[in-house]
């Protein structure tokens, strides 16, 4: 039985938002995947959490034996209405437990949930062109990358790249602009 079979993907809730906050702390201070400098405090972490969801859109967890290995969610790309088709997403998981696949049962659920609500693409903007983990993962859900806006972050003491992974989940002709979530 493999590590994977008792992680669930479940809907965040209110008391996740501490775990959510520390996994999210870390990757601020450690990694260039976030742009981000300054960790958010757990305040700020669920007045995020609560935009996401006050639009209807997932922010997921998932949780092993009651441990919070990383979380998910999905947002508009712009909120300019003529983007509202177009979702980015968000995935960290707790640095002792990558590569175990958690991101990737988190990003298979984002995306269902996000074809369901009549998303049509998924945009991922991923912070550093070095940023194998998020890289990798993307492209094997069948992202493919669409641009790189290279040295527009700064951190660490060097120059990063913002490369933009997209994922068609429906074909544009085949949107009907009305019953939908998001039109």
């Amino acid at each position: 039985e493999s590590k994977m079979a008792t992680v669930i993907v479940r809907d965040s809730q209110v008391e996740d938002v501490d775990s959510i906050q520390q996994i999210y702390a870390f990757h601020v201070l450690n990694g260039t995947g976030t742009f981000e400098e300054i960790p958010p405090d757990v305040q700020e972490m669920r007045s995020r959490r609560d935009g996401v969801l006050n639009r209807s859109f997932p922010f997921l967890v998932a949780e092993r034996d009651g441990d919070i290995l990383g979380y998910a969610y999905a947002d508009y790309f712009n909120t300019r209405s003529g983007w509202r088709f177009s979702m980015t997403d968000s995935v960290y998981v707790r640095h002792d437990v990558t590569k175990q696949g958690v991101g990737r049962l988190l990003m298979h659920e984002l995306l269902a949930r996000c074809k369901a609500i009549g998303a049509k693409n998924i945009i991922a903007a991923i912070g550093d062109s070095q940023n194998t983990g998020s890289i990798n993962l993307h492209k094997s859900l069948g992202f493919e990358c669409q641009g790189v806006l290279p040295n527009v972050g700064f951190k660490f003491g060097r120059w990063l790249d913002c490369l933009y992974y997209v994922k068609v989940l429906e074909q544009a002709e085949n949107i009907k602009c009305s019953g939908t979530t998001l039109s």
